[in-house]
């Protein structure tokens, strides 16, 4: 998303990185794969509007004496002119970024002490004080447009930070919600670099009324999972926040103990502070973090003062309870399918957090259970070539990702489907970072039935209670101002069947000014993995593969036998500025490539993605930057065939009011499908299908607003052509294949507050696929009667979220999907052998939140479909009618202990 953007509830962004890897025929702003800008930055879930690709620090200057106002007003004072005319004056030296020194306090600050917009009391007025915010956006280098000012010291177990920040209290935004729900409302952060190494930092930003979102942020960004936010990492920290008749007022308690520094008498740390006003699209710094400059870190200021400090021993244990009942669906035999049921069944586990040396964290899971975890965002699934990618929201596995990220991803988390352990290693040591994990996953076991009957014809029980283990090992060295190289190792392993999966390569970061970043990385996999075949093979029976549940391939994979091997390489140039920004990727997938914990959805490629754009950034007027931007991308496998070619130029336009409006008038896409490729997706292996092409062109526009104080709304259309990859293998030739159709996609978005308590989100999908003319011409010569559409998919999401004090809130999702094959009231189609699907899925949960760690959650979640349920004989779809296919009632409790 482009700088400036928050994100409220759609799910598009503004700018995009070319995705690598997804299907031709979708274009990249419609992929189920994240959207990024240029930086790789998904700011969904990022709410103080992440940068344009990040970069390199500027020097750091010397420790200044101490200052109870920063900057101190002599730096404001104009210099004197030069009188003589014939003398010149002295080089200026590069500006350096400044510097604070905080207090020790007796005691902590409490808000009561700011509430008339200064400080009050000896404590209060013994903070280091900070003005001269400056803002980042709409106007790069001006000051923030309302006065704000942040306090800040320390005593021997707390940072204490204020904001005061000044405004007109009728329109500032701030409503009572959710932890991390803060996008909409006026918000102000604190970022602590505690290592100063310009490469990693811990942020700490609420609302107006002090609701919380923490995270983790990293230089640098990594293209699938979105950005450069760990928002998995949940620190136990206090804050407070009030409106008053001059605006309103933030306190911020943090705790030494949730942060991780060196072990050293004297710290020195790196500093931002930040404000956002939504109604002005503002958001401001101090010091200044200008879109000059990529990344954000090498622009902090050094905090001075924090001496004689520790996070002690910090032991956390979380114990965790749970009692369910539950009746479900079990379609593993999917010809003896049977409803599973239990009336109270129990379960417990543990968390469990040792700190190490003050910046080494060891991490343990043991029965993990991850009930309370909102379900999926809805994305569409229907016809798309590719595997899908769905974010990881389950936090063991979230926390400290940024350890093992590396360029191509080599380490998807969901791949760990149902842990029974785990155990990760993450910290650093002066130079060095270094992450460890590794896990157990009952899933190869579990998906699987225990007992299969005679008369089932591919039940295979023989891998029924068996596990695979994941072992994920990385280390990274800090050089020179802001760069990096790093190693990776990554394991998979299945004794149950001899079956393997292993991955090692290198990887560097490397910044050469203040715009302009390498990425690159080579890695190469060798595997033992018996599922392809198994999955091609007309006898083969994926049941008898640990690759059932986890189905790692893609059509461009070929091996020997059951072995793989092959290199994936990977180079990103990105350059970053207020107005140009440009990212180049090339990346080579050879055949034999697989990673089966990582996500590499397509290979057998070597591939060109581009994106570019011009931002205007007008001074006046309503309109905030407005420019073209184009997405470029072309493709080819190993034996030099052409797979896929694809031009996007298109306009973006970014107003006050979280405005933004999107017109794309002309895409175009080539795309070629091989042999293999039509094997793969289910068509004829033999005889082999040869090389087909098409050719598509598509339209789109797209509107986002939050001009409205209550209200957030948004849409999208895109019309053009795309590819039937769903057609029937049954239907007359040509139509037993892939065929060019007539496709349009809708979204609209409206999350609105009835009440300050509550919001509502509710989400629209839309995707129809129909018959061109002549298509349809000749389906009807077959079939009389026979009308153009081949499926219309409908996605419906409405989220209820109460909030009624900060700890207490009802959560309620409900949600529609349906699929709806061939053109209402015809039985037979020529066009696709999807038959209509419909479900409806509703999730409650009632949530104590007394901190991260100490909660109590009630939930209770229902699924019904239109099937019917045949023992022995199988499931089907059902033109009419529903049934409960799961339900599911559980209360859960988890205290944390620290010590």
């Amino acid at each position: 998303m482009l700088p400036g953007v928050v994100e409220c509830g759609w799910s598009a962004t503004a700018e995009q990185a070319p995705v690598v890897g997804q299907s031709a025929a979708t274009a990249p702003r419609n992929s189920a794969l994240p959207q990024q800008d240029s930086s790789g930055q998904n700011s969904q879930s990022t709410p103080q509007n992440p940068p344009l690709p990040e970069s390199n620090p500027a020097q750091q200057g010397q420790k200044p004496p101490p200052s109870s106002q920063n900057p101190p007003p002599s730096a404001q004072l104009p210099e004197p002119a030069i009188r003589n005319p014939e003398v010149q004056p002295a080089p200026k030296p590069a500006i350096a970024p400044p510097a604070l020194t905080i207090p020790r306090l007796t005691r902590a600050p409490a808000l009561e002490d700011f509430l008339d917009m200064k400080p009050e009391g000896e404590i209060a007025q013994q903070m280091a004080k900070v003005t001269g915010f400056v803002q980042r956006n709409p106007h790069d280098g001006e000051n923030v447009s309302e006065e704000t000012a942040a306090y800040l010291g320390y005593d021997q177990k707390n940072l204490y930070v204020v904001f005061v920040c000044f405004d007109d209290p009728k329109k500032v935004r701030a409503r009572m919600s959710a932890r991390e729900d803060i996008h909409d409302d006026d918000q102000v952060a604190v970022m602590f670099d505690t290592f100063h190494d310009r490469r990693r930092a811990y942020e700490f930003q609420t609302t107006a009324l002090g609701v919380q979102w923490d995270a983790i942020y990293t230089e640098a960004s990594r293209q699938e999972t979105g950005g450069n936010w760990d928002t998995s990492w949940d620190a136990v920290w206090d804050s407070r926040g009030k409106v008053t008749s001059g605006g309103f007022v933030v306190w911020m308690s943090i705790p030494f103990k949730s942060l991780r520094f060196p072990a050293t008498k004297q710290q020195e740390w790196g500093l931002i502070l930040y404000r956002g006003i939504v109604r002005k699209n503002e958001e401001a710094f101090w010091p200044q973090v200008s879109y000059r400059v990529a990344g954000r870190l090498g622009q902090a200021a050094t905090l001075y003062g924090l001496e004689g400090i520790s996070p002690d021993r910090d032991i956390e244990l979380i114990p965790y309870g749970i009692i369910r009942g539950l009746r479900a669906l079990d379609e593993r035999d999917p010809f003896n399918p049977y409803f599973q049921n239990a009336v109270a069944q129990g379960q417990a586990g543990l968390d469990a957090k040792f700190v190490i040396h003050d910046h080494f964290v060891l991490d343990l899971t043991a029965n993990p259970d991850f009930s309370q975890v909102e379900s999926e965002d809805p994305e569409i699934t229907v016809n798309q070539r590719f595997e899908v990618y769905f974010p990881e929201k389950r936090p063991f596995f979230l926390e400290n990702e940024d350890y093992f990220r590396t360029p191509i991803d080599l380490f998807f988390t969901r791949n760990i489907q149902d842990p029974s352990a785990g155990i990760r290693l993450t910290g650093k040591e002066g130079p060095y970072s270094v992450g460890m994990i590794t896990s157990d996953d009952r899933a190869p076991g579990v998906a699987v039935p225990s007992y299969c009957p005679a008369t089932s014809p591919i039940c295979s029980a023989s891998l029924s209670g068996d596990r695979s283990y994941f072992t994920i090992a990385r280390v990274s060295r800090d050089i020179f101002a802001q760069s990096t190289v790093g190693a990776v190792y990554t394991d998979w392993e299945c004794p149950a069947t001899g079956e393997y999966n292993r991955v090692g390569g290198v990887d560097t970061r490397l910044r050469f000014n203040a715009n302009w970043i390498v990425e690159a990385q080579g890695v190469t996999s060798s595997s033992n993995l018996r599922g392809l075949n198994a999955f091609l093979s007309p006898t083969g029976n994926l049941q008898t593969t640990c690759e059932y549940n986890l189905f790692p391939f893609s059509s461009g994979n070929f091996g020997n036998g059951n072995h793989y091997a092959g290199p994936a390489d990977r180079l990103e140039v990105r350059r970053n500025g207020l107005h140009f920004n440009y990212l180049g990727i090339y990346q080579d997938v050879s055949p034999g490539f697989v990673t089966v914990p990582g996500f590499v959805n397509r290979v057998d490629t070597r591939g060109l993605y581009q994106t570019m754009y011009y931002r205007f950034r007008p001074k006046k007027g309503w309109i905030v930057n407005w420019g073209p931007s184009l997405i470029q991308r072309y493709v080819f496998d190993h034996e030099g065939n052409r797979l896929d070619t694809y031009y996007d130029p298109y306009l973006k336009i970014e107003g006050r009011g979280q405005t933004y409006i999107w017109l794309g008038p002309y895409e175009e896409l080539r795309e070629r499908l091989r042999p293999q490729d039509f094997c793969f997706l289910g068509f004829s292996c033999q005889p082999q299908i040869a090389n087909r092409d098409y050719h598509e062109h598509d339209s789109e526009v797209r509107f986002q607003t939050g001009y409205l104080r209550k209200v957030t709304v948004g849409a999208t259309y895109e019309w053009g052509d795309g590819v039937n990859f769903v057609a029937s293998s049954q239907a007359p030739a040509p139509l037993n294949q892939p065929f060019l159709a007539r496709q349009d996609t809708a979204s609209g978005t409206l999350s609105f507050r009835p009440m300050k308590p509550l919001k509502i989100e509710n989400t629209y999908l839309f995707e129809r696929l129909r018959a061109t003319d002549s298509t349809y011409l000749f389906a009807l010569s077959q079939i009389p009667g026979v009308g153009k559409g081949i499926f219309n998919n409908h996605i419906v999401r409405s989220k209820w979220n109460w909030q009624f004090t900060p700890q207490l809130s009802l959560r309620v999702i409900l949600q529609y999907n349906s699929v709806l094959a061939n053109t209402p009231g015809n039985t037979v189609s020529p066009y696709t052998f999807l038959p209509t699907q419909k479900e409806f899925n509703a999730d409650v949960l009632l949530t104590y939140l007394v901190h991260p760690g100490t909660a109590i959650y009630v939930g209770y979640n229902s699924d019904l479909q239109n099937l019917d349920v045949v023992p022995g004989a199988g499931v089907s779809n059902t033109p009419k009618g529903y049934i409960n296919d799961s339900r599911q009632f559980f209360v859960k409790v988890s205290y944390q202990f620290r010590f």
